[in-house]
């Protein structure tokens, strides 16, 4: 099987549980994924100190599945590593072996983890849905900007990070490419649309500066 047809596959299982969980926007939460974790009878594991490791899964046939997540993670990487995750469950694991994947930086670039990054992404916002949002604001290509990126996130409230909405938009061309490379994001999301409620809040209450 070569990489795009692999790639195409997990995207169907990712959209097969979206249609099964009843996921009907881009707006997936931790509590949407805690509903596949417990029906399949996955344990999450959350610890503190995993440095660059961002999250793994285990597999045996006598112990079951479970799944290690960094403590303290901000809601949207830890939202996407939970799918991640997913992927290992539903696509690698074999019934009767056990599986072990590590995910973090050092093998991010071989094909099972990019296929768990694709299966996270297709699982919070499909690809299609994204395609026919940016259409319907009638972008065209080479024509998305980042602050085009910025408000299809405000409008949309999708959890999948700024990161990986630009890398789709420059994916299927949408935008040039480097158009969306170290841009500020929440810098720019609070210039187009003010500071957010609760870190004015938090302002007020002397949390932050």
């Amino acid at each position: 099987m070569s990489r795009r047809d692999y790639y195409g596959k997990v995207k169907l299982v990712a959209q097969h549980l979206r249609d099964e969980y009843g996921f009907a926007t881009p707006r997936v939460l931790r509590s949407d994924l805690r509903r596949i974790y417990g029906a399949e009878g996955i344990r999450i594991d959350l610890r503190e100190g995993l440095r660059k490791l961002r999250g793994a899964y285990f597999y045996d046939a006598e112990i079951g599945s479970s799944v290690l997540l960094q403590r303290g993670l901000p809601t949207e990487p830890l939202i996407f590593t939970m799918g991640h995750e997913l992927k290992h469950h539903f696509c690698d694991r074999s019934e009767d072996d056990t599986l072990v994947s590590l995910c973090s930086d050092a093998n991010v670039s071989e094909a099972i983890e990019i296929g768990a990054e694709i299966f996270a992404a297709e699982l919070i916002y499909p690809d299609d849905d994204f395609c026919e949002e940016l259409d319907k604001r009638k972008i065209g290509r080479g024509q998305c900007d980042a602050a085009a990126i910025v408000r299809l996130k405000h409008d949309t409230a999708t959890t999948l990070s700024y990161a990986s909405l630009a890398k789709r938009a420059t994916l299927f061309g949408y935008a040039r490419d480097g158009a969306l490379e170290q841009v500020r994001w929440h810098r720019l999301e609070q210039e187009m649309y003010g500071e957010p409620l609760y870190k004015r809040l938090l302002r007020r209450r002397g949390a932050i500066r």
